[in-house]
């Protein structure tokens, strides 16, 4: 079975639960979280290895690992039924982050970071020419891809259509797009966040139900995919997502 590394104290912490197949620590380090790792991984009787740092820095391709590895069997991916399911059991419209190949695992744990802080309920990437969640993912979340549902898809197009044909709107984020808060963005909302560099693909937006843009009065063409994603959500949630729908 394939395995996912994983690293930092933060992650490591939070991926025990899912109990990783073995944890490599720094030689020598017994200070405050890594006290805490020692203990939970004893108690979940997951297997410890002391290494020193130039073994973990070897691991990590010489990432700040902050003394701490995992090993964890490969991220479980998730289905947008499972996605329709969890905003049904909280009695919330669905909120849905479409990333149309982003390719910076940085990127992705950012997205997912603000995803769960803005109460979505699923994160839906493509199969190919896109990053997948590893250890990065990981580590720039905090951790927070272990809650939150991540849907790998086929075609992203074709999820687009399936959205829409269960009710969901879905927007693109695009320069030449309406202004953001000047869109009714309350009921089921899906959001497209498109490549770092080239943006959302052509076809894409020919698939989306509006394309809307960030208002900059200072001037700049385009914002980073995490920080747009961010203000995408942010402007959600401002207009009523999180909120009990009504019946």
């Amino acid at each position: 079975m394939e395995e996912t590394l994983i690293y930092g104290r933060n992650p490591v912490l939070n991926a025990l639960e899912k109990k990783p197949d073995r944890i490599y620590i720094q030689k020598g380090l017994s200070d405050g979280s890594i006290k805490k790792i020692w203990a939970k991984a004893k108690a979940l009787d997951i297997e410890i290895r002391e290494r020193g740092k130039s073994r973990l820095d070897e691991m990590t391709g010489g990432e700040n690992h902050q003394g701490v590895v995992a090993y964890i069997s490969n991220f479980a991916y998730s289905s947008l039924d499972d996605m329709f399911h969890l905003a049904e059991a909280r009695g919330e419209d669905p909120l849905f982050v479409i990333l149309d190949s982003i390719q910076d695992p940085h990127n992705l744990g950012a997205i997912v970071r603000t995803a769960v802080a803005m109460s979505a309920h699923g994160v839906i990437i493509p199969k190919n020419r896109s990053t997948e969640v590893n250890g990065t993912v990981y580590k720039t979340s905090a951790g927070a891809v272990d809650r939150m549902l991540i849907a790998k898809v086929t075609n992203i197009n074709r999820t687009i259509e399936e959205l829409k044909a269960k009710n969901v709107w879905v927007y693109g984020a695009a320069a030449e797009g309406d202004a953001l808060n000047e869109a009714d963005l309350t009921g089921p909302v899906a959001v497209v966040i498109g490549n770092e560099g080239k943006g959302m693909a052509k076809k894409t937006k020919e698939h989306v139900d509006k394309l809307l843009s960030i208002p900059m009065p200072g001037g700049f063409e385009s914002l980073n995919a995490s920080v747009a994603a961010s203000i995408f959500l942010y402007e959600i949630v401002r207009q009523g997502h999180g909120r009990k729908k009504k019946i």
